[in-house]
């Protein structure tokens, strides 16, 4: 048998009840839940990023450094050659449209991600993250699909960027070789005896020891880069031929080769997330003015800049590297082959992270006690794996050209489409469904360069064998 309370005595079940528009009438207290006090209905409004710790976060400017040298890459090299393949005019409008479409699918995967932080109440997500919980809380018939988009994009990247980490080392060793030959004589200098002796500065390099220190190395490596495309384009300029001997239009079936070249140089979808998660203003990075439009507007430029002198310098002539185009005896030819050398040895870290990123986490509970050596350590082997595939394998680049067409064309434009018609699927696809019509543009898009890329990097196999 239980005691009446008395009215207004105050039970220990009140204190956790709401008190808003309460009703007493006689033993009866009638509660009125509102949205002030129900967790569920407020949970939309709770502001992800208030709960978001940082130990080192990363300030607008640096993060703006490391965009600026994921996207600043040794594909701008090739941009002479994707001018060559469309022509004058039509490269500058195809690069603008390329790099928009990039750009958009980099913007759409943050905001899906920040809509989806406000749904889940996570502060921060990866790719992979992303791309589950967008099946997770999207349609019903997505749902059992989400442990599936998780794993296809950790992966997918992991292979990419860890992929690229091979194709750097063979890069940097090229470079250097090419200089060292000049001076001491051709066949003077051994390719995997040169990437060997990259292991211990590589291994220095990974040990950088999150983005915030790694912002110094990412300036000086588009320091590096801008000299040497400085010096490059001192030579573009001069002797430069009239405009009315390049065709303005080159050929329409050259065309998606253009395309996907300008995809792969521009492309940088694996550095989005971390770049966003480690930020301490993410709503910063999207924006009419915000980091990532900053960035690629800039890019953007330089690319046009340089595929259009490049081309309009060497013509038919022009190579798949334009470097190769310079005159190999001039000193400041070496110097721009010595420069971007540097440039991608320090691009190596910000790659590296990525795949650091991914595999740290899969793994980090089960070091609990030694977390900071079996991080140090897994840095090590990462980087001696790359470094001795590179060994086994010099002639990895075309290999990674053709994961790069499958990997970037998939998840750099195909995956972002999908995740934001998951997240959004509530609220509909505008007037007249007009994002359907920009997403297919998109897909059809990504199938060119998935095409092309895929064609020209087995060409480039099948003529290394």
């Amino acid at each position: 048998m239980t005691d009446k309370i008395p009215n207004g005595t105050t039970t220990e079940m009140e204190t956790f009840l709401p008190k808003d528009e309460s009703a007493i009438n006689g033993n009866v207290t009638t509660y009125k839940v509102t949205k002030d006090n129900d967790f569920e209905a407020a949970n939309a409004e709770i502001d992800p990023f208030k709960t978001r710790v940082l130990d080192h976060p990363v300030t607008n400017c640096d993060t703006l450094t490391h965009l600026l040298k994921a996207s600043l890459g040794t594909g701008i090299l090739s941009m002479p050659a994707a001018f060559k393949a469309s022509g004058l005019v039509l490269g500058i409008f195809a690069t603008i449209v390329v790099s928009i479409i990039c750009t958009h699918c980099a913007y759409i995967l943050v905001a899906s991600a920040h809509e989806l932080y406000k749904r889940s109440g996570k502060p921060a997500m990866s790719f992979a993250e992303v791309a589950e919980q967008s099946c997770l809380r999207g349609p019903k018939w997505a749902r059992k699909f989400g442990w599936t988009a998780r794993q296809v994009v950790l992966w997918g990247i992991f292979v990419t960027y860890f992929a690229t980490c091979s194709c750097y080392t063979v890069i940097i060793a090229k470079n250097f070789n090419f200089v060292a030959e000049h001076y001491l004589g051709p066949g003077s200098t051994n390719l995997r005896a040169t990437i060997a002796m990259l292991l211990v500065p590589l291994i220095l390099l990974a040990f950088v020891p999150n983005l915030k220190y790694l912002a110094p190395v990412s300036m000086v490596a588009n320091a590096c880069m801008a000299i040497g495309l400085g010096i490059t384009f001192y030579y573009l300029v001069n002797e430069l031929p009239p405009i009315t001997e390049r065709p303005a239009v080159a050929s329409i079936t050259t065309l998606p080769i253009c395309i996907s070249v300008v995809i792969f140089a521009i492309e940088a979808i694996g550095v989005v997330m971390p770049l966003e998660n480690n930020m301490s203003t993410p709503r910063s990075f999207v924006g009419l003015c915000g980091v990532l439009n900053q960035g690629m507007s800039f890019v953007t430029l330089v690319y046009i800049i340089l595929g259009f002198f490049g081309y309009l310098r060497f013509g038919n002539e022009t190579k798949d590297s334009i470097t190769h185009n310079l005159p190999p005896d001039a000193i400041l030819a070496q110097a721009v082959n010595i420069l971007v050398g540097i440039a991608v040895f320090c691009t190596y870290g910000l790659q590296f992270y990525v795949c650091l990123d991914i595999a740290w986490t899969q793994m980090k509970d089960k070091f609990v006690k030694r977390e900071t050596l079996a991080n140090y350590v897994l840095r090590s082997v990462l980087v001696t794996v790359s470094v001795l595939i590179a060994v086994a394998v010099p002639a990895i680049v075309p290999f990674v050209g053709l994961i790069g067409a499958f990997c970037f064309s998939i998840l750099g434009l195909m995956v972002p489409v999908m995740i934001e018609v998951l997240t959004f699927w509530d609220k509909g696809f505008g007037r007249f469904n007009w994002k359907i019509v920009k997403n297919v543009i998109i897909v059809l898009t990504g199938v060119l360069a998935l095409i092309f890329g895929s064609k020209s990097a087995i060409q480039d196999i099948i003529g290394l064998f």
